[in-house]
């Protein structure tokens, strides 16, 4: 008496297989993956922990800074990696990274070991920070290569909550263990890692099944996202003029991961009409069209496999017998190809740039003389439009391709273009004008990255996506050292000399070198604002380049394969 029937049992558990097993779930871990990898926009929540409790100088805690950009940048060995290993395997290495980085900090601030030499402490930052790589590559590769039609909206959505991990995060430790930066640190140590653990293997590449609402669900994940975004903001914004109970901050975060687990309920939905969907009988006329397509399909393959089985020698593979653009590249024949070099070119100077601008704000507002919770809200507000413009750029540039043809290169110029106006108003400044730099800024930085990786996909194919997507990315921390730390740190310094020679002081009389004034900054912006210029042109020959590439369906082939795995799969329950 009250016990489910057998059957009914059996249905629910062969539903929730179909769910964990499924493409939407293995998205949906994706987003919890991607929410906790943004433990490097924290730093400068727990920096002052790290300095004040080893006794560092300002030079040493920028020492780690600079390891720790290092090691979030550079993600060639986690794409390498992802060659030859499962994706599980990836995971699980970037866990095990991340977990001993954090920690061994943690243990080091606390005190619970000797006091590390500060190589050991630039290594731990840079093994922590460079473990986000392998997060990147185990779940935004792979959803790319699950969902090959709508890759613009899916970075997007990915990059988008890696933009909001470290407001997530915020309201986690504040919840559990309250006002406490060198706590912070280790919950960034153990909970990325965890979710990984939790579920590495979930996240794997399946077979792509076309279903014509696939845009629709991405739109309900883009709306819940961004309802995300402005809680945090507003929460954010409470928490610095009201003062919360413990209660407060566990309610808050309490909400933060009911929102963030709300696309869950879409894709269970989705999963059930597939699993209905699945068990209908089929009409077998409609199999056969399908089918025949998969017999044109299969036919088409095999003659293309033919046509390219002509040996060459490697030298002429690599830089003249190159396949047509939107075709498998091998990793070297991308590498070495000119539209790699633009785009190299156009990633210096636009991801340069703009990381400059980022670790530059509190100084920009402290030379204007704005006071330091202004200055907060810069950050603020150049983080959550980060989001915006990671989240315009993927849902945006796919419609724009999708209905207009409008090539994502393009977009990627018009980006840069709006960028040269936002480090311009640094460079002539007037009243409130950083707060519109701010904006500006933090939209065309998150914007970059979604492009970037979208137009090497769609270039170069997604065969070799895992290692190629790290290598375009390499141009970012090199654009913001030769910019940042040869081109504005000297000029900034140079402008504050000159104050201290006007009051009649040498570098020796004060202990740190300040520079207050329009000025501290022009010279420098100017000259970003020119080079983020010159990026514009050089991605506008690469817009002149591929202009034929994109007037094309070059989503076709994903369709193909999708129908004649549909077709496979009916023509497998017929039998």
């Amino acid at each position: 008496m009250g016990e489910v029937p057998m059957g009914k049992g059996h249905e629910i558990l062969q539903f929730t297989n179909h769910v964990i097993q499924g493409r939407w779930f293995s998205l949906f871990t994706s987003f919890l993956i991607m929410a906790g990898a943004g433990a490097t926009y924290l730093f400068g929540t727990y920096s002052k922990e790290i300095k004040a409790s080893l006794g560092y100088d300002q030079t040493t805690l920028n020492l780690l800074g600079f390891f720790k950009d290092l090691g979030a940048n550079v993600g060639v060995f986690s794409g390498l990696l992802a060659e030859i290993t499962p994706t599980w395997f990836v995971l699980l290495v970037g866990a095990a990274m991340n977990f001993t980085g954090y920690f061994m900090i943690w243990l080091s601030v606390v005190g619970k070991v000797p006091k590390p030499k500060v190589w050991l402490m630039c290594m731990y930052i840079c093994l922590g920070a460079n473990s986000q790589n392998f997060a990147n590559t185990g779940a935004l590769v792979t959803s790319v290569r699950n969902f090959p039609e709508s890759r613009g909206n899916m970075i997007g959505l990915l990059k988008g909550f890696t933009g909001l991990s470290g407001a997530i995060m915020t309201q986690l430790y504040l919840a559990v263990y309250g006002n406490d930066a060198k706590s912070l640190i280790l919950l960034i140590a153990w909970l990325p890692a965890a979710i990984s653990v939790i579920f590495v293997y979930t996240i794997r590449e399946m077979r792509v099944v076309k279903q014509p609402n696939q845009l629709r669900i991405f739109y309900y994940c883009l709306v819940i996202a961004i309802v995300l975004a402005l809680f945090l903001m507003v929460m954010t914004l409470v928490e610095k003029a009201i003062q919360f109970s413990h209660a407060a901050y566990v309610g808050t975060a309490t909400m933060a991961c009911a929102l963030l687990f709300l696309p869950l309920l879409v894709f269970v939905r989705e999963e059930l009409g597939v699993f209905r969907r699945k068990n209908l009988p089929i009409d077998p006329p409609q199999v056969v069209v399908v089918l025949e397509k998969e017999d044109k399909f299969i036919t088409s393959e095999i003659k293309k496999e033919d046509g390219n089985n002509s040996k060459c020698f490697w030298f002429n593979d690599i830089f003249f017998n190159k396949p047509a653009r939107g075709e498998d590249y091998s990793i070297l024949q991308a590498l070495l190809s000119t539209d790699m070099l633009i785009l190299f070119v156009a990633t210096f100077c636009g991801l340069g740039t703009s990381l400059t601008a980022v670790d530059n704000l509190g100084q920009i507002g402290e030379s204007l003389g704005y006071p330091t919770t202004t200055i907060k809200s810069f950050v603020s507000l150049l983080s959550i439009w980060n989001f915006f413009g990671r989240i315009f750029s993927g849902f945006v540039s796919e419609t724009l391709l999708v209905k207009y043809k409008f090539p994502r290169t393009l977009m990627m110029t018009l980006v840069l273009l709006l960028s040269c106006i936002g480090l311009l108003l640094i460079a002539f400044p007037f009243p409130g004008s950083v707060y519109v730099a701010s904006v500006i800024i933090g939209f065309s930085f998150g914007a970059q990255l979604p492009l970037l990786f979208s137009i090497i996909s769609e270039l170069f194919g997604l065969k070799y996506y895992s290692t190629l997507f790290n290598c375009g990315q390499l141009a970012s921390p090199l654009g913001s050292y030769i910019l940042n730390v040869k081109v504005t740190g000297p000029l900034y310094d140079r402008e504050a000399l000159k104050d201290l020679a006007k009051k009649g002081l040498t570098r020796s009389s004060v202990k740190e070198l300040t520079c207050i004034g329009n000025q501290c900054y022009r010279h420098a912006f100017i000259i970003l604002a020119s080079v983020a210029f010159f990026g514009a042109l050089a991605s506008l020959i690469l817009v002149a380049r591929t202009r034929n590439f994109y007037k094309g369906d070059i989503y076709k082939k994903f369709r193909e394969q999708a129908e004649a795995e549909l077709a496979s799969t009916n023509n497998n329950r017929i039998h």
